[in-house]
């Protein structure tokens, strides 16, 4: 029953987290005694702060107020970011460990450390002892990032920076071009 819960009310929840601006990265529902205990885990490009996790979760209240007819019971939402210890499984989560230090565990071959630059469609670069290399996600048992108590090395960081230019061609993002006024 709670696995035919999630999936209709999965739709619902992602709707809510979306509109909010936040990804939804897992979601699942539990039987907690009498209640439904509903788990919402949700992450952004910028993190997520406190403030939005409790902005996320009277938004995804609300959603799940108005669709009580499928939750059909009492429920406990339990709403927050993705901890330091999530693998990174998904092209986005790559995208938002750029410049961090990882350790990937291939499905072949020995484990390795390196810091993360851009996340292609396929793969990641990845910086490892001086060398870029590919890492295809395809290949990845799991990664996880490291925890640093220092700031990253700044040559790292212009190598990387320098990779993903020539990669994208160096073109700007959308976000710092400034936008052409039209002709009157």
């Amino acid at each position: 029953m709670p696995n035919d819960l999630a999936s209709r009310l999965e739709p619902i929840v992602a709707e809510a987290v979306q509109a909010a601006g936040f990804d939804l990265d897992s979601f699942e529902v539990q039987q907690a005694g009498r209640r439904q205990l509903v788990k919402v885990v949700v992450d952004g490009d910028d993190g997520v702060g406190l403030d939005e996790v409790a902005s996320v979760s009277r938004a995804v209240s609300a959603a799940l107020d108005e669709n009580e007819h499928v939750l059909a019971s009492a429920y406990t939402l339990e709403v927050t970011s993705p901890g330091l210890d999530r693998p990174l499984t998904q092209r986005r989560h790559w995208r938002r460990a750029k410049f961090r230090l990882v350790k990937v565990t291939p499905a072949e071959g020995a484990a390795f450390i390196g810091r993360v630059g851009h996340a292609g469609e396929k793969a990641a670069r990845v910086l490892v002892d001086g060398e870029i290399r590919d890492v295809g996600y395809a290949s990845v048992a799991k990664a996880v990032i490291e925890i640093e108590f220092k700031q990253p090395p700044a040559e790292d960081l212009k190598l990387l920076e320098n990779d993903a230019a020539a990669l994208t061609g160096g073109t700007q993002s959308a976000a710092t071009t400034e936008p052409k006024e039209e002709p009157k």
